[in-house]
């Protein structure tokens, strides 16, 4: 632990906060202020019935239906019973421990990493887990967030508590202005190209510059929920104006006076002007262009006006060979432009990409004109739904076309009913592009969500900058 002298990271000022006690083998025991549990958890809850154990902060513990909830039908009765069977265990688990649940009839239900900061339990300073890899998103607001196995769940729900090795620290520093157009998805995947997709195991990622500073809460949010595909333990962004905007009057931010003492403290938690960091990345953003994915890992991705990349090129033995695989995988060939790849729908949705700001992008290249293939657009928070709902886009999206659901993860993973046919290509705003990740078979393709919108209304892999002229 760094000494009271010493310059510290972000990330340094809020372990620290946290460490009950240390072990001499390195590992820390982290005291946990939020614990996301969704309709996987019951796992978890049977290995604290088995102990005839009890929660210890039910307080600091909330329940989110939107992993395996169907997006289409809301009626128990007439979903899968699997699902139905989880999603009762859930609401019987929250009721018997007293957890808040955010369950399918609640007006503030939705996706957990959309939930989260929404309602303002994701504050800056906070350490927040949750049974999900991408609890990684609520680190965009300063908190120290990632997602743990389900033993570990149970051990946040009996001891409020989990031990953990301290990661390294990565700074990722993304300096220049954006082109129009440009979002923190090409940012994300610009960076993950760049690095690799395990370049950052076994570090906490701090992205900061000013074209990080530019980008909304809701920017800020996809480019730290992406922070897994590098790799990273967590990604993380200093509190600022930008963030104490966000918070003021969400329903569980601290209020009036408590939120000035707040601010000031959250203010602080930015890194020291000479805090080190164990690894430091460096990006120009006015070079980043709309990017899409090609191949089966989110690293492979490339600018749209590239083309397929040839494994004879790939100079590394082992890069060749998941080239070769990946194209047979993704049925493309070395060399093909990436604007000819034709597409057979599109999803707009996940905790990615399905938040106000999102929706408000895919809609601004799709009204007026149609879609050429079928698509799904999902609100990431039935609070998303509504405001879009009132703002029109719904019609816009339906006109286009596409199908308007319910809020839940959707397509994102395919086991909720919502999922690309197998050999089908997918534009999708998700966060991965593994093999069958949107169903056996299914071939994905990750970008941005006013890019999927360029998709579907031409029917292939869109260079979306000509779309958008006059419209964002």
């Amino acid at each position: 632990m760094a000494g009271n002298g010493t310059p510290r990271t972000l990330f340094d000022k809020v372990w620290d906060a946290h460490v009950v006690v240390q072990r001499e083998d390195g590992q820390s025991l982290l005291w946990i202020d939020r614990h996301f549990l969704h309709e996987g958890s019951f796992h978890a809850f049977d290995k604290l019935k088995a102990r005839g154990a009890e929660l210890a902060r039910p307080d600091l513990t909330f329940g989110i239906e939107d992993h395996y909830v169907p997006t289409r039908e809301r009626d128990l009765d007439r979903i899968d019973p699997a699902i139905k069977r989880m999603i009762v265990q859930l609401r019987d688990n929250a009721q018997r421990h007293h957890v808040r649940l955010f369950g399918l009839d609640d007006p503030g239900q939705g996706i957990v990493h959309v939930v989260g900061p929404e309602q303002g339990l994701t504050l800056p300073g906070l350490t927040m887990v949750c049974g999900d890899s991408h609890t990684a998103t609520h680190g965009a607001f300063g908190a120290l967030a990632f997602g743990i196995g389900a033993s570990e769940v149970a051990h946040v729900l009996m001891t409020q508590t989990l031990w953990q090795k301290r990661p390294k620290r990565l700074r990722i520093t993304v300096d220049g202005a954006l082109a129009p157009g440009i979002v923190a998805k090409d940012i994300a995947l610009s960076i993950i190209a760049a690095i690799g997709a395990d370049a950052a195991a076994g570090h906490a990622i701090e992205y900061a510059g000013s074209a990080v500073r530019a980008l909304s809460m809701e920017g800020r949010l996809t480019l730290c929920n992406l922070s897994i595909e590098a790799g990273g333990r967590c990604g993380m962004v200093a509190p600022d104006e930008t963030t104490l905007a966000y918070l003021a009057g969400r329903p569980y931010a601290p209020k009036f006076e408590a939120f000035a003492r707040a601010s000031e403290a959250w203010l602080a938690l930015a890194s020291d002007a000479d805090a080190g960091f164990d690894r430091e990345v460096g990006l120009d953003g006015g070079q980043i262009a709309p990017i899409v994915t090609w191949g089966t890992s989110p690293e492979d991705a490339l600018p749209i006006t590239m083309t397929v990349p040839d494994p004879a090129r790939a100079g590394d033995p082992g890069r060749a060979a998941h080239i070769r695989e990946a194209l047979d995988y993704m049925g493309l060939r070395a060399g093909q432009k990436l604007e000819d790849v034709a597409i057979d729908r599109v999803f707009i949705g996940s905790c990615t990409n399905s938040r106000i700001e999102d929706l408000r992008a895919a809609a601004a290249i799709l009204s007026g004109r149609k879609a050429q293939v079928p698509g799904l657009v999902s609100p990431g928070s039935a609070q998303v739904k509504r405001q879009a709902e009132e703002e029109g886009l719904d019609r816009i999206f339906t006109q286009a076309g596409l199908d308007w659901v319910a809020s839940g993860c959707s397509m994102c993973v395919g086991m909720n009913g919502d999922l690309v046919p197998p050999g089908e290509r997918c534009a999708s705003t998700t966060n991965r592009n593994f093999r069958g990740r949107q169903g056996p078979g299914a071939r994905t393709h990750l970008m941005s969500p006013a890019m999927a919108a360029a998709a579907a209304v031409t029917g292939r892999l869109t260079d979306m900058r000509p779309l958008m002229q006059g419209r964002l």
